[in-house]
């Protein structure tokens, strides 16, 4: 499979020349299979399934969009994508299970915070209360596993396909040491948020996320072949990204990157 991050901030989206190289969009993959020109499965929604909107030049998505969870910076961009908002297109939209899903996503997602609702959008779209365990997307296998974030029930995602393996957990707070590593086993490619270092412990509990430096260490513990960081810090300038994960022996996520897993 070919994933393509199109969303690597976390919190907010942010601008500015000093984070143009890795991207201000937030949460954003996209996974197409080998056989296929363009993506079927994307996970997260926040602000960078915007520019996912160009690779469709004008076809529709037929496909499955699967939520971790349902903070802003994960949800922004599903207004905001054509290819799902017309009337051929067939989206699935997949949400850890806590209510009657299209209710739960209206909370943010309707008036008077949003002049739609979800229901609103354009296209046939099925929405799906998910719950922890394997699923099948097309011609992905996906396990889904409770992690602790803040906030709301959260995800972490294991997808297979015939050729690979991707394990990505955008937002977990460090002390998921069991589930996380349960997920990432053996993994090709194991992405994790981590929006702060161990010097920001404090902060980084406060917010529920998870440090570089543990990452690293869950990484190596579950004998991961590749640790790719994103949800990078708001605040944190591309050079600071980089440092980040150099400092750990990781990759660090910018938009556009493309790998073959």
């Amino acid at each position: 499979m070919k994933l393509t991050f199109y969303g690597v901030r976390g919190s907010t989206p942010v601008a500015g020349q000093e984070f143009s190289r890795v991207g201000g969009h937030t949460s954003c993959i996209a996974i197409a299979a080998d056989n296929s020109s363009l993506p079927t499965l994307i996970l997260d929604a926040g602000t960078g399934l915007q520019s996912l909107a160009r690779v469709f030049d004008g076809q529709p998505f037929d496909g499955a969009i699967l939520l971790t969870h349902l903070h802003w910076d994960h949800v922004q961009g599903l207004p905001f994508f054509p290819p799902a908002d017309r009337d051929d297109a067939r989206t699935t939209l997949a949400q850890p299970a806590q209510g009657e899903p299209i209710e739960v996503l209206a909370r943010a997602m309707s008036p008077p915070h949003f002049p739609i609702r979800p229901d609103e959008l354009g296209g046939a779209w099925t929405h799906v209360a998910l719950e922890a365990g394997g699923h099948q997307f097309g011609s992905f296998d996906v396990v889904a596993r409770d992690v602790v974030h803040k906030g709301g029930r959260t995800f972490g995602y294991r997808v297979t396909s015939d050729r690979g393996v991707l394990v990505y957990v955008p937002d977990a707070l460090d002390d998921n040491d069991a589930a996380i590593c349960e997920l990432a086993a053996d993994a090709d490619v194991f992405v994790r948020g981590t929006p702060f270092v161990t010097a920001e412990a404090v902060r980084a509990a406060e917010y529920g996320h998870g440090t570089a430096e543990h990452a690293a260490e869950i990484a190596r513990r579950a004998n991961v072949r590749r640790l790719v960081l994103t949800h990078h810090g708001p605040t944190r300038v591309d050079d600071a990204v980089d440092k980040i994960a150099a400092s750990v022996g990781a990759t660090a996520a910018y938009e556009g990157m493309t790998l073959d897993v």
